[in-house]
């Protein structure tokens, strides 16, 4: 903390002049003690008053600072155990609080303020910003973070992971934002960057190598532990982080994408360039722009490509969810290709099945014709179609067919009634239903379904007629509301008495 100079003033005054002792001067000043020790020490003049005492310590000194010279680091309990084998009686916590006058400093280091050409270099970084639920899955919430070094204009994508894929596709979507490429690209020691490195030989990853290579842009990792030399995308998180992470809310992370978008072209673009204050990040990218290199005229499809294996049953695990194939493929060994948005399987150069990708956890992800012609062949496979298609949508469901099982029901006809009103209600009020059944110890889907009516009647909802009738029927009917009688009382004529 630096003393106003006001201060600096007084205590050494009241010092040399009025001759006060140092505990004096922190109490009429209202300072610590080690204030005006500093300030003192600082100043160069000698101490007036008498000498100071002799310390245990001072016999041991020299061997303390031989010792730190050589160990900066050694610790202040272990330096004690050394001196008491040579034999000092100080207490440990005096002796901590002089071996911390004694201690070596690191030199305090400078750094040049560089300045790139235009179209140079850009510096690429993740940055953390919690977690996103989406379903029943957990997901981190990672920022994609672009910055140019001349014109400082940001590109900002937020990913549920940090997978080299996602990592790719933030290249692509900020070159295609800028309509160009920078010459060199800044990294941090990331594993999606650099494999190895010993010195200034680096292995790079061969994936981020293919990519540079399509683009043409050089990949250049900053030395280990030197952070500063790409600072310009740490304060460039930081202020992602204070001027749009900040307070901010979104429905999803499509959404939470289209808000930094707009803040990427507006708010980040019309602050002031650190380089030029005089101009905007806006109008120094504009010139910046020329500078950059084109873009390829046919980049390559950035794919996950996984290998996986298909168990008994026609579905393949990718990224927490199950994916449905045809059933002929179990026992095989496939090939999964997937973008942000769909999942494809392919066997070879065959596709065998594309389904939309789910963020979700533990989700079964089907074509019906998968499943249609499975059941086809195992009649007695309806059944627990019907049963598991049940435990997903009301998770209760299980427990009502295991009371069920204790007294002797037909469970294929409790099956069959569940799935009829899963079809006329919500998932989540049939999942309120089977837990009052349950509750009551009336494990029976009339009890169910009485729940529903009830709940439906307390808060006004229609009828759902609506959803079983045949569509002929459906265009000519509607559910009617029965009209309060109490209204006709007022055509009555009080003469009528």
């Amino acid at each position: 903390m630096v003393t106003p100079p006001d201060i600096e003033a007084q205590i050494l005054r009241y010092y040399h002049v009025e001759k006060w002792t140092m505990g004096t001067i922190a109490r009429q000043l209202h300072v610590h003690y080690s204030v005006v020790g500093r300030v003192l020490a600082q100043a160069g003049l000698p101490l007036i008053g008498p000498p100071p005492r002799r310390s245990l310590i001072d016999a041991y000194l020299p061997f303390i600072r031989q010792t730190l010279e050589a160990f900066p680091t050694l610790t202040a309990s272990r330096l004690y155990g050394m001196v008491c084998e040579r034999g000092y009686s100080g207490r440990p916590d005096h002796f901590r609080h002089l071996v911390a006058r004694h201690r070596p400093r690191p030199k305090a280091e400078a750094y040049l303020r560089l300045r790139t050409l235009p179209g140079e270099q850009a510096q690429v970084d993740w940055g953390h910003f919690g977690h996103i639920e989406i379903g029943r899955a957990r997901r981190p919430l990672m920022a994609f973070v672009m910055v140019l070094s001349h014109s400082r204009r940001i590109f900002l994508r937020f990913f549920p992971d940090a997978r080299m894929e996602s990592f790719l596709r933030g290249h692509a979507a900020a070159f295609d934002a800028w309509g160009g490429v920078p010459r060199v690209l800044l990294y941090d020691n990331l594993k999606s960057v650099v494999l190895e490195r010993r010195g200034d030989a680096i292995r790079f990853h061969p994936t981020l190598l293919n990519f540079a290579g399509q683009y043409r842009y050089e990949p250049r990792p900053v030395a280990v532990a030197r952070g500063n030399e790409k600072g310009r995308v740490e304060r460039a998180i930081r202020y992602v982080r204070d001027s749009f992470f900040a307070a901010r809310t979104f429905k999803d992370l499509d959404d939470l994408n289209a808000q930094a978008e707009v803040w990427c072209l507006g708010a980040a673009a019309d602050r002031r360039c650190p380089g030029d204050p005089d101009r905007t990040v806006r109008e120094v990218f504009a010139e910046e722009r020329a500078r950059l290199l084109a873009l390829p005229d046919n980049p390559a499809p950035l794919l996950e490509q996984i290998a996986v294996s298909v168990g008994k049953t026609p579905y393949v695990r990718f990224d927490l969810n199950d994916y449905s194939v045809p059933h002929t493929y179990v026992r095989r060994v496939l090939t999964v290709l997937a973008d942000p948005r769909e999942v494809r399987i392919v066997d070879g150069g065959t596709v065998l099945a594309c389904h939309q990708r789910s963020y979700d956890k533990g989700a079964q992800v089907e074509d019906p014709a998968h499943v249609q012609v499975l059941a086809d062949e195992k009649h007695a496979a309806r059944q627990h179609r019907g049963n598991d298609r049940l435990a997903r949508a009301a998770p209760a469901s299980q427990t009502l067919l295991a009371r069920a099982a204790e007294r002797g029901a037909n469970l294929g006809a409790i099956t069959a009634g569940l799935l009829r009103l899963l079809e006329r209600y919500d998932a989540a009020a049939l999942q309120a239903a089977i837990l009052e059944a349950v509750e009551r110890d009336v494990p029976h889907p009339n009890a169910v379904r009485f729940a529903l009516e009830r709940h439906r009647q307390q808060h006004g909802g229609d009828p759902p007629v609506a959803m079983v009738l045949p569509a002929h029927v459906q265009a000519r009917d509607r559910p009617v509301r029965p009209h309060a009688l109490e209204t006709y009382d007022q055509l009555k004529d009080p003469s009528d008495d």
